[in-house]
């Protein structure tokens, strides 16, 4: 009798965990359905407009095409992948547009942080308020080619209001030209820093309200000063959020355009031909679809290899 007892004790468990478990499958298969749910017109998005177009343009870097309705197209084997090394004219094109969108990076980057860091920060400790975070949003609805224009504007030698300012508070002495090197070099990360401040702004803060409270009152209550916080505390959790904004920053560098055409980079300002005004000049106007697509491949290789790396990084750094 009690073994009996004992093996219906023991055989219990199992068959509540038998009767729970078609419960737990089907929940489990919901949660994946509502889960493709949410990405798939993302995906759909991603897969049409990305990834399809990208496998039909693989057979055409190796041609010779000079539009879309060239009649006459021949294979060149990997002529166009060696083009930036054995023609001195793709190479006179290439380098410089290479170098000035590299300067632009690194500047751009630095914005990241003095706006979006340092919003998120402000609306952090002092509480988070609606109206302000929408303000702080609202560039980022602006077309690029309006904030283009509006630097241009505003920077205008003569009677731009930013150049006027600048000369009555005397932090300059001349005005600044927006279509010379520097005046492109800094103007342009400034702008672009501005208009995407509020998204950044967004980036830090989720990885700000992530950490726990509790280590940010206990540094308090030890007489951590601000600085000993930001160092100790807030930024060694914030790993992945710099992760995230850094692979955002670094993509959407190098897709900078509409900004570009607005400040006189496919005409009169040379200084803004950075790498994506060069592939477009290939592509669409001195009629080399094939080469300029060939050259976005080969500069986006590395972009790809950055951001699995970085990625990796992100995962193993995650709190």
């Amino acid at each position: 009798m009690g073994r009996t007892l004992k093996k219906t004790a023991s055989k219990a468990p199992d068959a509540a965990t038998s009767s729970n478990q078609p419960g737990l499958k089907s929940l489990e298969r919901r949660r994946i359905l509502q889960d493709w749910a949410f990405i798939s017109p993302q995906l759909f998005l991603f897969v049409m407009l990305t990834l399809v177009p990208f496998l039909f343009a693989i057979p055409i870097l190796f041609t010779d095409m000079a539009n879309f309705t060239d009649p006459s197209v021949n294979n060149v084997g990997w002529a166009n992948f060696t083009a930036i090394f054995d023609n001195p004219s793709v190479a006179a094109d290439y380098f410089p547009a290479l170098k000035r969108t590299l300067i632009f990076v690194g500047l751009n980057y630095t914005t990241v942080y003095i706006f979006g860091l340092s919003l998120a920060l402000l609306m952090f400790e002092f509480g988070v308020r609606r109206g302000f975070f929408t303000i702080i949003y609202m560039p980022l609805m602006l077309s690029g080619l309006a904030v283009g224009y509006l630097a241009v504007m505003l920077f205008a030698q003569q009677t731009g209001s930013m150049n006027l300012f600048l000369l009555d508070i005397g932090l300059i002495s001349k005005p600044f030209d927006i279509f010379s090197a520097n005046g492109t070099r800094w103007i342009l990360p400034a702008m672009v820093g501005w208009r995407y401040a509020g998204f950044n702004m967004a980036i830090f803060l989720v990885g700000l309200l992530a950490i726990p409270t509790d280590t940010i009152e206990a540094s308090i209550v030890d007489g951590a000063s601000y600085w000993q916080r930001l160092t100790r505390v807030y930024f060694p959790q914030m790993w992945p959020s710099f992760i995230i904004a850094t692979t955002m920053a670094l993509i959407g560098a190098f897709s900078v355009f509409d900004e570009l055409v607005a400040m006189g980079a496919l005409y009169v300002n040379p200084e803004a031909k950075l790498l994506s005004i060069l592939f477009f000049t290939y592509g669409f106007q001195i009629d080399r679809l094939a080469l300029g697509m060939t050259l976005a491949v080969i500069t986006s290789v590395p972009l790809i290899i950055v951001g699995v790396l970085l990625l990796r990084l992100q995962r193993r750094l995650q709190y």
